[in-house]
Formats: C-alpha cells, structure tokens, sequence
C-alpha cells in the first residue's frame, strides 16, 4: 500500500471547480449548490458556493451550514462507518449471513443467508427492485419480509441494491440494542458532525427543499426524497442522512487521517472487490476509482469523493432533484470533480 503523497488543490483547481458549480445552476440542473474540498493537513477546508437554495426561500444562498438531504450518501456516512466499528467490535463478523444478527426467522431465508460482506458490496444476489409499499399490510416484521424474498441473481456479481442496505441498518439497530438513528448521532457526535441527522427536519431557510412530484402538491421538504426511507419513518441503512458541506469536509478529513479509527477500514474499502464497468469496481460500500480514489453519490444530487494517497477529498452538496432526475443534468459536474480529486 503506497503511502500518502499530500497533493494540496492549487488555485487553479479551485477555479475550475467553481465554473463548474456555476454552469450547472446556469444550465437549469440545480438551484444552487455547495462544493466542499480541501487536502489533510493544508489548513481548513474552503467552500465554493452558487445559486439559491431554492425558489421557496427567495435569494437565500447555499453555505457550508446548509442542510441537504445526502440520499445514498447515508451508505457510506451512517450504516458504513457502523458497520466497520461493529466488525471491530466482533458485533458483526464479515462472513456470516445477515439473519445471524436479525430476530429470529422462521423457515428457509434466501436472502437471509447474504453475508455482510456480500451486502456491503452488492453481491449477495437480492432483488434489484425494493418497493417496501408492497409489504403493506404483511403480518411479519419488516427483516422477515426481505430476508425471505428469493435471490435474483447467483451471489457475486455486482449489482446496486437499496434492500441490502435497509437490511444492514436493521441488523445494526438489533445487534446494538439501540435505533439506527441513536446509533448514528452517536457516531457523528463523537466526530464533531453536529449538523448531520436522520430525518425528519424541520423545514427552514437553512434546508433545502427536494422534489415536488405532483403539480399543486407541497414540495418535500426536511423528509427523505427517498421513498422507502420515509415508509420507514426516515430512518433506514440506505437513506434518510441530512448533513451539510461543513460536516462532510469534516468527516473525510477523519476518514483520511491516517491515525483514526476508519482510516484502515478507508484503505480496504478502496481495494476492488467486483467489478461494476470498465475503469470503475465496487470496494466496501464505495465506488473504487483509477487513483486510489474512492466515492459514492446520492440520488438528491449529492457526491462525496475521497483520495487517501493525496489526501484530497471533495463533496458535492445539491438539491438538483428540485428538479426531477438529477443524476443526468449534473454528471458534468460529477464527472470534473473524479477528473479533479484523481489529479496528482
């Protein structure tokens, strides 16, 4: 393993990061947004800002305290994290199937028998599609419900899934003896993360409105865009994190440093586990990039990059969902920031 070679951002990073910001809200893809970036080591981070956060609240400017709701980003903010300080606490073990750490289950559990590994990297097989509304009105708890679902694919080959996740947050909250939630504020308290939080939060001219999805209705706001993250009351392993720009610079910063606690689990999680396309594979929970470079996006229109080898990171908080699907609108912006982070 190399070790790290510190790359500070030079001014001309910084600019072209901030064009790029600005282009996206010029070409409709998000009302506003913050970039967080900085390397470990060279001072604080800095903060690029544009737009508004939302029409809702007028000319009101995003800031590194502005609260976003980071979608799939609480993959690797809440139930990762946990995750690994559960393994190094022998309260989960990598290889055993997830029922091992659920209530009892009656009968067989196809995908019960998903390791946490498996989960972790998206190779246990699950169903692609996770619809929790279908489950209305079952008479089994919810861990029953998806751990007897068939698997859909032979395990080991990688494919994206939100069930594995929603299932590592259960077993989380049954093998602590304590709420996902309670669990997570623990962890982002110890870490000084003092503007994260799972949902819901109240509404405010600090949080930034997602989606109105029926014309008339109200937009949502200070809930998870995510629908089953919100079925589960906004507190789920896959969806429903709020942070902000400030707190996530902090937390790479942690993730980075070589002397934390995570700084080991970081190092593994950029080592290739499964391939997802070319150039690109699927480590523990994070996308592993050519560079060392590790990453995750959110749905909302939410990314958090990571380079221990040049102790670079870089996230990317917006709201581009305000607008519908966002994931096409902002790639260009994704994509300068990988094209950055990865520099040396």
């Amino acid at each position: 393993m190399k070790p790290m070679t510190l790359v500070p951002f030079t001014s001309d990073d910084t600019a072209r990061l901030a064009e790029a910001l600005d282009q996206a809200v010029a070409d409709g893809a998000t009302p506003g947004g913050v970039i967080a970036l900085g390397t470990l080591g060279d001072g604080p981070p800095r903060f690029l800002t544009a737009g508004r956060i939302a029409d809702e609240l007028g000319d009101a400017i995003p800031g590194p305290d502005t609260v976003y709701d980071i979608a799939s980003l609480t993959k690797v903010v809440a139930t990762w994290p946990l995750v690994c300080r559960a393994l190094d606490a022998e309260v989960l073990a990598r290889t055993a199937p997830v029922r091992d750490f659920l209530p009892t289950i009656d009968g067989p559990a196809p995908s019960g028998e998903a390791t946490i590994e498996q989960l972790l990297t998206h190779t246990a097989g699950l169903k692609a599609s996770t619809r929790l509304d279908h489950y209305r009105g079952a008479d089994r708890p919810l861990h029953e419900l998806l751990c007897h679902e068939p698997l859909e694919d032979e395990p080991g080959a990688h494919r994206y899934v939100n069930r594995g996740y929603i299932l590592l947050g259960l077993a989380l909250a049954h093998a602590h003896g304590c709420p996902l939630d309670e669990l997570g504020r623990a962890l982002w308290d110890d870490l000084g993360m003092t503007g994260t939080t799972y949902g819901p939060v109240a509404r405010g001219p600090q949080v930034a409105p997602t989606e109105r999805r029926i014309l008339g209705a109200p937009r949502i706001w200070g809930i998870a865009h995510d629908d089953n993250a919100a079925l589960l009351g906004g507190v789920a392993g896959h969806a429903g994190v709020f942070s902000t720009a400030r707190d996530l610079a902090r937390y790479a910063e942690y993730l980075i440093a070589p002397a934390s606690r995570l700084h080991g689990w970081l190092r593994a999680s950029t080592l290739p586990f499964a391939p997802i396309e070319t150039g690109l594979d699927r480590g523990l929970s994070w996308i592993c990039a050519p560079g060392n470079v590790a990453y995750h996006h959110g749905f909302t229109g939410t990314s958090l990059y990571l380079n221990p080898g040049s102790g670079r990171y870089l996230a990317i908080l917006t709201n581009a969902v305000y607008h519908g699907e966002a994931r096409k609108r902002i790639a260009p912006l994704r994509a300068f920031a990988l094209k950055t982070i990865t520099a040396t």
